[in-house]
């Protein structure tokens, strides 16, 4: 027979558990919540210079591209890898992306974090359409940028590019 004591931790083990368990949302349920920034500013501003630095991008302005990478720039791309290079970025933007390829955002998509100390970090859904294959299909994917705060100016620092 087991003592009393053995038999109500191992029932109290139980009752924690099983309430774990059933009380955490499923992947469904939070994809169905509606996301509200954290901080309206640092969202709204996010935004615009996600605006910004995209209509550098389609319109092959180099120069704004430029300004808007901090230094210390990483690059991750799933086919691609790692870029530390930011010039060798802006090259290879310049030779493979210039009046080829256009980003279009998936509006109601971005959803930003701020970091403390740091600045924020931006989560969204793009979609890419080759100018070149003009009847290709182009499906959405996910992006993760992070933007650096340097006084008043927001730069990024990462960008991990997802296909």
């Amino acid at each position: 027979m087991i003592p009393k004591k053995i038999k109500a931790v191992f029932i109290l083990i139980f009752v924690f558990t099983s309430s774990l368990l059933y009380s955490q949302d499923t992947y469904k349920e939070i994809l169905e919540t509606a996301y509200t920034p954290i901080d309206k500013e640092v969202y709204d501003i996010i935004v615009a210079k996600d605006k910004e630095y995209f209509e550098a991008y389609n319109t092959c302005d180099l120069k704004k591209q430029a300004a808007l990478y901090s230094e210390d720039l990483e690059f991750f791309h799933d086919k691609g890898g790692l870029s530390t290079s930011k010039q060798d970025i802006l090259t290879a933007i310049e030779q493979n992306i210039c009046e080829k390829v256009n980003r279009t955002l998936i509006e109601g998509s971005i959803e930003v974090y701020p970091i403390k100390d740091y600045g924020a970090i931006e989560i969204g859904y793009h979609k890419f359409y080759n100018n070149q294959e003009p009847n290709a299909k182009s499906k959405a994917s996910k992006f993760i940028m992070v933007w650096k705060k340097e006084e008043t100016n927001w730069l990024i620092s990462k960008v991990i590019s997802l296909h």
